[in-house]
Parts: C-alpha cells; structure tokens; sequence
C-alpha cells in the first residue's frame, strides 16, 4: 500500500509541476520515481534520445530528409543492485559514454557519407579506452603536475597540503572552461551546440503538458537541469572536495619511497576515488533537479545552468524539427498525440 500511495503522489506530483511549466523545468518529481526519464545527446547533424532501453538518433539528411534509427540501449545496470542509490552512478556514466560513442561514430558516419561499421567489441571498448584516457589526462594528470610545478616556484605546498589541492582545483576549473571555450571556436561544434540547445528544448516541451513540435519548443529555454554539463560540474567539484580530505588521510596511511612513486601513488588513488565521486556526482545531481520549489534548489543549479550558456547555442527550426523525430523515435509507441510531427521524417 505504500508503494501505491508513493507511485500516486508522484503521479499527482507530476500534473502538478506539468501545469506549472510555461518554460521551467517541469515534472522534476519524476526523478523520485523508477520511470526512466528521456535523455538526450547532440551529435554531428542531429540528436540523439533515449527513453528506458531504446534510443534513437535523428539526423538531417542533406536533401533535408530527417532519417530515425531506433537502438536498443546498452546497459549495465540491468542487476537491481546496481540501480540503487550511490552505486548507480558509475555504471550509468559508463554506459552513457558507450552508448554516446556509438551514437557519434554513426552521425559522423553519416556526415561524411562513409558505410563505416558501428563500433563494437573490441573497436569501441579501444575508443572507450583512448576516451577516457584523454579525459583523465587532461583533467587528471595536467593539473596535478601544474600544482607540482607551482610547489617548485615557491607558491604552494606538496601533496600532503591543502595548497596543493587548491592549486589543482583551480587548474581543474580553469582546463575545464577553456576546453569548452576552444571547441566552440570550431564551426562543426557550435553546430552540435545548437542541436544541444534543439534536445534540451524539446526535452522541456515533453515535460509539459502542451504541445511538443517545433514551434511551441522555440519558447522554453535551452538550458536543462539535468544536462551532463551540469554532471560534469558537479564531478569537478566533488573531486576537489574529496581530494583535498582523502588524499593526505591516504599518504598518512601510507607513503611510498622518493617523490616520483608518492605522486603516481597519489595518483592513482585519484583514478579509483572516481568510482565514488561519480556515484555522488549523479545523486546530487538528481537531487538537485528535484529541488524546484526550494532555495536550495537553484543555488545548486545555477553554476551548471550558466554553463550550459558555453554548451548549448539557440537552435533554429529545422534543429529543432529533427529533435521532435528523435523523441518521436525514442518513445515509439509511447508517443502522445500532442507530439506533432515535422515533415519528410523516415524510420528505419
């Protein structure tokens, strides 16, 4: 009966916030429930969205054809243990670059006319593995040694200090924005930016209770709580938390011989505090979504809200029809009739 009483409070829960939207973020409370909520990602030319255990990926055609694909979704998470709470968090971030990748590697396929395979076994585990390889050494390793270099002109303490974390902190932040300030200079980005912006919107229409087409998306803001930007904030921050706590707490605990050995040590217990600092990652992030009535709510949310100023660029029509198809693809029969959908729209 409880369970009962709690799905009919988030039903009630949800009319509620749906009625309310008018461009916020609407049916937030469905974070509270098991429902899979629809996600999405911009790739090259299109967008990609996921609804439970299938995606799909709609992607503008250069005849201005808009072609879906329906997917089913990889998952690691099919064990019920690893659905629950702050253990859920690494194994969805793992699968969401998976099935991230995938989705990329198709649309660039497609942008550049090629019949290149999907990745699979071992090709996509190696791209999985260059990816995060490149993340962790720029985000990782780049600001560790910068933080070193800083200790060796005078301006900071070793390892074992609180300075040390500062500085690798701030390095974290400033590598960070200016990565997202580069790649907006290239013109293939700000396009994916804009499909960015076209996902977001249709997303907000979809959690109100109006009509999900272009038009009426063009008014909601392409800003979303619930954006991997916003995670990726989230995770930078936890880390300097925890980092500046566990890393010295580790190296009272244990300290290997010579500085060379103390810092890849060091190191490599920040690789594996990943593990936890996603999981957190991903429950506040919820958490704060659902805070929409709340102070706390939008001060949690606002730095990941202003930075998706930097990652999602106003989309124009066409960006946006190819966002309806892609939910229209992603919901399959689930589709509500107040989805209208854009022309010349093909499923395969």
């Amino acid at each position: 009966m409880a369970k009962q009483a709690d799905r009919h409070a988030a039903r009630t829960d949800r009319g509620r916030s749906g009625r309310r939207a008018n461009g916020r973020q609407a049916l937030l409370p469905l974070l509270l429930s098991a429902t899979p909520l629809v996600g999405g990602q911009a790739v090259m030319e299109g967008v990609m969205m996921r609804n439970g255990g299938v995606y799909a990926i709609a992607l503008r055609q250069p005849d201005g054809d808009i072609a879906v694909e329906r997917r089913p979704w990889f998952s690691l998470t099919n064990n019920p243990v690893l659905r629950q709470p702050f253990l859920r968090g690494f194994p969805i971030l793992i699968e969401t670059l998976v099935n991230g990748i995938r989705a990329l590697n198709r649309s660039a396929a497609v942008a550049a006319k090629t019949d290149d395979e999907e990745l699979s076994g071992w090709s996509l585990f190696l791209t999985l593995c260059v990816s995060l390889a490149l993340a962790v050494g720029l985000f990782v390793v780049a600001p560790h040694l910068l933080s070193l270099l800083m200790k060796e002109l005078g301006m900071g303490g070793d390892v074992e200090g609180l300075s040390f974390h500062l500085w690798d902190g701030l390095f974290k932040f400033i590598i960070f924005i200016s990565y997202i300030v580069f790649i907006t200079l290239v013109p293939d980005i700000r396009r994916v930016f804009r499909y960015h912006g076209a996902e977001h919107k249709i997303i907000h229409a979809f959690e109100s209770d109006g009509e999900i087409s272009a038009e009426a998306a063009a008014r909601f803001s392409r800003l979303h709580p619930r954006c991997g930007t916003t995670f990726l904030l989230f995770v930078l921050s936890i880390a300097i938390i925890l980092h500046t706590v566990l890393v010295p707490a580790f190296l009272m605990f244990w300290t290997p011989e010579g500085a060379p050995a103390k810092h890849a040590a060091t190191l490599c217990f920040k690789l594996a505090l990943m593990i936890p600092i996603s999981a957190l990652a991903y429950e506040l992030i919820r958490y704060a979504a659902r805070l929409e009535g709340s102070v706390l709510g939008p001060i949690l949310r606002a730095p990941g809200m202003f930075l998706q100023l930097l990652t999602t660029w106003e989309p124009d029509r066409e960006q946006l029809e190819v966002a309806v198809a892609a939910l229209a693809g992603a919901l399959g029969p689930e589709t509500p009739p107040r989805l209208k959908m854009p022309p010349r729209v093909f499923f395969s």
